[in-house]
């Protein structure tokens, strides 16, 4: 069974740059799609970016546009999240989250999802 585990996160100054990333046991990430979403206390939890199986990457959040990038390496068994330019509404915990489909923004079509990891932007 597909299991999904995120490392990376922890405290970065603004504008700093941070690399979460996503690894899957159980099975590859071949035949799905995999999503991050973030969330931040007392806000609901939005998408950011997702990598379709296929046809690249889609962009959830304009206001992470031209700053985070999404990419999975040659074994095809984890998905990353590079941050760059962070501010501080970028704090949340971020998720990475899998579904043999294609990309979608709604966090509930996704089925399997990462233990979360939280991500800090302060000085």
């Amino acid at each position: 069974q597909l299991q999904l585990v995120e490392s990376g996160g922890g405290l970065v100054e603004p504008g700093g740059s941070l690399r979460l990333s996503c690894a899957a046991s159980g099975s590859t990430l071949d035949r799905y799609a995999v999503g991050w979403f973030r969330q931040a206390p007392g806000k609901e939890r939005e998408g950011v970016l997702c990598l379709n199986r296929r046809d690249g990457s889609t962009n959830y959040a304009d206001s992470v546009k031209g700053r985070f990038t999404i990419s999975k390496d040659n074994a095809g068994n984890t998905v990353h999240l590079q941050m760059n330019s962070l501010k501080p509404e970028d704090t949340a915990v971020y998720y990475c989250a899998a579904r043999p489909y294609w990309c979608s923004a709604t966090s509930a079509d996704f089925g399997l999802w990462g233990q979360g990891i939280q991500v800090t932007v302060s000085s």
